[in-house]
């Protein structure tokens, strides 16, 4: 399905997926990988500002807004009445980057690493969602796939480095 390396992060709310590919990232990039992340938001969020130009521009009916700086670029696209584009289609968009890691996309049909924290009170991802790979977690529970410390973020770097280096291989 996708032509692109792709991992995905997957666990609910409160997990630590963000602070865990914070910590991952460096690892990767100090490998010379070029990193893309993408992250799944559940609800209505919005990286404009009241008041800004670019905010005044999509409220006045804008479909697309582009803001660039000297620093970084950003496109926000107003999706309407369209559907939520596909993590296939969204993936395309990148270009250049070795590895792109999805934040979310739990029933995504990618490899995943499930971020498990035991006080969270919510139960495993694992089985039901197809696609884990492997569970990062601090609970010692016992998982019939690879467990990867959470307080590990070196380990689950060579994990995923691993993990893409067998795949190349098997093809």
């Amino acid at each position: 399905m996708f032509n692109k390396k792709i991992i995905g992060f997957a666990g609910y709310s409160g997990s630590g997926k963000t602070t865990l590919l914070e910590k991952v990232i460096p690892f990767l990039t100090a490998q010379g990988l070029r990193i893309a992340v993408i992250k799944h938001a559940h609800h209505d969020f919005d990286i404009d500002k009241p008041g800004k130009d670019t905010y005044r521009h999509r409220k006045a009916g804008a479909g697309e807004v582009l803001i660039v700086s000297s620093q970084r670029w950003a496109l926000m696209h107003e999706l309407n009445d369209e559907p939520e584009p596909s993590l296939e289609y969204l993936c395309s968009r990148f270009s250049g980057y070795d590895l792109i890691l999805a934040e979310g996309y739990k029933h995504a049909a990618i490899p995943k690493l499930e971020v498990h924290r035991k006080e969270t009170g919510a139960e495993s991802l694992y089985p039901s969602e197809p696609g884990i790979i492997a569970v990062v977690t601090n609970s010692k529970d016992k998982f019939p796939l690879p467990v990867l410390d959470i307080d590990a973020p070196k380990e689950v770097a060579a994990f995923i480095l691993n993990y893409f280096s067998r795949e190349s291989h098997e093809n």
